[in-house]
């Protein structure tokens, strides 16, 4: 029998993996791509600009991991198979995929043109969606593998402001769901990872500069404090290692507690 040392590492390690993060120039997708490496795994750390994701890959190299730098614009439907392609080539396998590339438009619905809708839908719904069927036979052939798919609160909640970043966060948790059914029998496990309102330097200005949105957000939040890229990690690692070999289909939310619902005595 395994001693409990041998068998947590075994649970949580990353050693020996490949994962391809999409949208690692910043924020939590570089959290996760230093993180991963840190557990273990080789990174194809995806952005669409190449100087934020330096950035990213000098963090890896500084903590003695390795990476390779892919770039690619998610916005054009012809990118996502050879962006696999080339990760795989790379990399020589891909263990892991996490779909976290996303960008947002704020407007009211009556505001929203179609190149808004497009523009959205094209990266936060549909690279996902092909990023994953075009890795999904090079995990198959590997005998299994991982997809984790980065949801948001608007994966079962409406917000005002963001109609079609919320439809399509909602269509990731559906995809998801699908994901999991379809390819249970190749051993891959697909997740989606939720975060609730997590301090990144996109969103700081926007929502934690502006007083009256922070303070509707950490009233409702039972944490009472801003969520940051390190609370995300854990659960994230656990969907990416084989501590989760029997978790698919789910819907993980790291929001401190915002969905839990609200007190009037607090």
């Amino acid at each position: 029998m395994k001693n409990t040392t041998d068998l947590i590492h075994e649970l949580f390690s990353l050693d020996g993996k490949c994962a391809v993060i999409t949208g690692s120039g910043g924020g939590i997708g570089r959290a996760l791509a230093v993180a991963f490496s840190q557990a273990g795994a080789v990174i194809g750390a995806h952005n669409r600009s190449a100087a934020p994701l330096a950035e990213t890959l000098r963090q890896i190299d500084l903590l003695g991991g390795r990476a390779v730098g892919l770039n690619g614009d998610l916005t054009d439907p012809g990118v996502c198979r050879p962006l696999i392609q080339q990760a795989h080539a790379a990399l020589g396998r891909i263990d892991i995929l996490v779909n976290c590339a996303g960008m947002n438009r704020r407007k009211p619905l009556d505001e929203v043109t179609q190149d808004d809708f497009d523009t959205i839908t094209a990266v936060n719904v549909r690279a996902a969606f092909f990023l994953s069927q075009a890795v999904h036979p090079i995990m198959r052939a590997q005998g299994g593998g991982k997809i984790v798919n980065i949801g948001s609160l608007t994966s079962s909640i409406g917000l005002g402001g963001i109609s079609v970043y919320g439809l399509g966060k909602a269509g990731l948790g559906q995809l998801t769901k699908t994901m999991a059914l379809e390819w249970a029998g190749d051993n891959i496990q697909a997740n989606c990872l939720a975060p609730g309102f997590i301090d990144t330097p996109l969103n700081h200005k926007a929502l934690w500069g502006d007083a009256k949105k922070s303070a509707w957000i950490l009233e409702r939040t039972a944490a009472r404090r801003p969520g940051t890229t390190a609370d995300l990690l854990g659960a994230a690692l656990l969907l990416a290692s084989p501590g989760s070999d029997f978790i698919t289909g789910q819907t993980i939310t790291v929001d401190g507690g915002f969905l839990a619902g609200g007190w009037w005595d607090a």
